[in-house]
């Protein structure tokens, strides 16, 4: 049975909740696709063994404080019931990919109920056996890489595997010498860029990170920017054989990340030049996981990660040029301190009123156009009550005025590009998706670097999500390839 949980959320937590708004939900969005029926009794069961027993952030609804100066709580749901969080949709006519995909879209941009805990699961039957997870969970209870291990702990790799015994404590740091500083100078240092950058003058590299982050002007404006609007879509590509991606990284010098961010800006270029646009440079944000990967996942899960800029080179003509300016933007983020100091920054503004974190939000968001999120998967198969997982699909969040999210997940040898766009400023997203295939493509297709080895592996080759049975790609061994 579930335990009783009554506690402040941390301030990092508080201020993704807060972060809600209409145009810009803060859940993390995922569908696992299967080319067999889930069992749904026993998938109900790993639910509430796994997940509900196991996590109990799972079993509590947030409550807000009465008091102003008090955070909101997270505390046991008196009425909690599974069948409120496990739900069944039908896909409407053809039923195919894009039934799937609009379907996706329409739910991301419902709200949550915050009368009970806040996430939802939503079985999806398709044509010919198969069916589909859409998993929504809200950005308070953990960040995107803890809840993605969430999401495979509930999975065995072998089919008839039974509840695996819950996780064990494990560490937690936080940049608490950072937020120290940042307290001592008071939020004038967000809201006010004359006084900050006085005294990132006076700092050190951290110092010179905290003023990038803070007062770097707002993102040039393009046709990603824009009033947006409550409308959602999705898009994603086919699983791409992560092999053939290291391949190419290899014969460049490069790395797998390098190779699939620099797909990822040469389809944004040919997106912008399609509306009729000079392609400029886009900033982004992107998530620096600050939990380290080989310790258990803590049962009061949370968010543990900051975030950097990386400009894509969107305005670099040349495939090479735009990889290669990519390695060296890369290599700098890997050096900075950026990562912590905007998790510091991050507690700090869930310490602020609600307007006042509002404003903050509107600052700092204005200073990229689009979120690029990077989730390494497991390397097999697994498999869910019992069924194999075809292929997993992740959208992140995006807050503010961000309205494009652009998240990469691995997963048995093979990579998936997802994006998450807002529909007014995005009408098909879906040619995006096919864009990054092509690039991919086209950088197999260069030369390779001087000294590097001649690839051995056959180029990279999309294949349709869920178009394949699970055993022919089980041998592929990714490796992770996040920042």
């Amino acid at each position: 049975m579930p335990t009783e949980l009554h506690h402040r959320l941390p301030s990092a937590d508080a201020a993704w909740l807060h972060m809600d708004r209409p145009t810009n939900l803060m859940v993390i969005n995922s569908v696992m696709l299967f080319e067999e029926r889930v069992d749904e009794a026993r998938l109900r069961e790993v639910i509430r063994e796994r997940l509900v027993e196991r996590y109990p952030r799972f079993h509590a609804r947030v409550v807000e404080s009465r008091l102003p100066l008090l955070g909101p709580s997270f505390e046991d749901d008196p009425h909690f019931d599974l069948d409120r969080h496990l739900h069944r949709l039908g896909l409407p006519a053809p039923a195919d990919e894009a039934a799937l995909r609009e379907l996706v879209g329409d739910l991301i941009a419902s709200p949550l109920d915050h009368a009970k805990p806040l996430w939802d699961m939503y079985m999806i039957d398709r044509p010919g056996g198969g069916c589909a997870l859409i998993v929504r969970m809200h950005h308070c209870i953990a960040d995107g890489i803890a809840l993605a291990r969430v999401m495979l702990s509930l999975t065995d790799t072998e089919s008839e595997s039974g509840v695996q015994p819950a996780d064990t404590n494990t560490t937690r740091t936080s940049a608490r010498g950072i937020l120290a500083g940042l307290a001592q100078e008071g939020l004038k240092t967000v809201t006010h860029p004359a006084h900050a950058l006085d005294l990132a003058g006076s700092l050190s590299a951290d110092a010179q990170a905290l003023a990038k982050l803070l007062f770097s002007p707002a993102d040039a404006h393009t046709a990603l920017r824009g009033e947006l609007g409550v409308a959602r879509r999705v898009a994603w590509t086919g699983q791409m054989e992560l092999a053939a991606v290291k391949a190419i990284a290899h014969a460049q010098g490069a790395t797998v990340n390098d190779v699939l961010l620099a797909a990822v800006s040469g389809a944004l270029r040919r997106h912008l030049q399609g509306r009729g646009e000079e392609p400029q440079a886009i900033r982004t944000f992107v998530p620096f996981n600050l939990r380290p990967l080989d310790e258990p996942i803590p049962r009061e899960l949370g968010n543990r990660f900051g975030l950097v800029f990386l400009t894509l080179p969107v305005d670099i003509g040349g495939r090479r040029a735009r990889l290669e300016e990519l390695k060296r933007r890369m290599a700098a983020i890997k050096r900075s301190p950026e990562g912590p100091i905007s998790y510091a920054i991050l507690e700090a503004v869930g310490l602020t009123p609600p307007q006042l974190e509002s404003r903050i939000v509107d600052i700092f968001t204005a200073k990229a156009s689009a979120v690029m999120t990077n989730v390494p998967g497991p390397r097999e198969v697994v498999y869910l009550a019992g069924t194999p997982v075809r292929a997993v699909l992740v959208w992140a969040p995006t807050s503010g005025s961000v309205g494009m999210s652009v998240s990469i997940f691995s997963y048995r040898g093979e990579v998936t590009v997802g994006l998450l766009v807002d529909a007014g400023l995005v009408p098909d997203p879906q040619r995006i998706a096919r864009h990054t295939e092509q690039e991919l493509a086209a950088l197999g297709r260069l030369k390779p670097v001087a000294k590097a080895l001649p690839a051995k592996t056959r180029p990279a080759k999309a294949r349709p999500a869920g178009g394949e049975s699970p055993s022919r790609g089980a041998r592929g061994r990714a490796k992770g390839i996040g920042i």
